[in-house]
């Protein structure tokens, strides 16, 4: 195919009609600039419902704390505030390298921007380390959702228990409830976020294999992943002192 007649400053924003013969220009969009307005709308679309998602979890969880509120508290102490810590680092990290990504690819610099995809992808693989290791040590001690959960009893459990010379069971669900309640909203929210870290990690991989096709007059997946990434970069952002700072 020939290459185009007219220089398209920044992502096709400059005017064009149906001449415009770039290989990425779809031939239902008039110009690229509209391709690539309208694709940026559809994620942002995208990511709409993305938080819509995890928004009706967080009220989930915040009406199982009010419930439960002793319960929640006692069963936060159980997650290790250092591995929180470290992965909201990490994704801090992986948000920076991203945008510099994006800003290589716009400026065509293909092989800084291969450099910084390959850095946020080793920030990703770092997060998803550190949620393997939390989750091994969840499943060694027992504290695991719904119906699964059998960890050794806590002092408020004792407590709730009562004396077991008056019967009462070690697996009360009356006592557990709130501690099963609590890990199921752990295991859910947080996998469901690792599953976008996965997602994320397959896309840049992706990126990483076709990036030599993008430069300043076609970056449009770059930039529309970049979304996506900081999209689930802001949900951990939540999601570390709703689990691991509670009170």
């Amino acid at each position: 195919m020939s290459t185009t007649t007219t220089e398209v400053h920044s992502h096709g924003h400059g005017e064009h009609g149906h001449g415009d013969h770039s290989p990425y220009h779809q031939h239902h969009f008039t110009t690229m600039e509209q391709q690539f307005d309208t694709s940026k709308l559809g994620m942002w679309t995208f990511l709409a419902t993305e938080v819509l998602m995890f928004g009706g979890l967080f009220v989930g969880f915040g009406l199982s704390q009010g419930k439960y509120p002793q319960e929640f508290v006692d069963a936060h102490h159980h997650l290790q505030r250092w591995a929180g810590a470290l992965n909201t680092v990490v994704l801090l990290v992986s948000s920076w390298t991203m945008v510099m990504a994006v800003d290589a690819a716009q400026k065509s610099k293909q092989a800084l921007m291969r450099k910084f995809l390959y850095a946020t992808l080793a920030c990703a693989a770092i997060f998803m380390c550190v949620k393997y290791y939390e989750y091994s040590h969840k499943y060694e001690e027992g504290l695991l959702p719904g119906k699964y959960y059998h960890a050794q009893p806590t002092d408020t459990l004792k407590a709730c228990q009562g004396d077991p010379g008056e019967g009462a069971k070690v697996q009360d669900p009356g006592c557990t409830g709130g501690y099963a309640t609590f890990f199921s909203f752990y295991f859910m929210m947080t996998g469901l976020h690792g599953i976008h870290i996965l997602i994320g990690m397959a896309l840049i991989v992706w990126l990483l294999i076709n990036s030599h096709k993008f430069d300043k007059n076609y970056y449009t997946p770059v930039d529309l992943f970049g979304l996506y990434w900081h999209i689930v970069d802001m949900i951990w952002i939540y999601l570390f002192p709703l689990y691991y700072l509670i009170s």
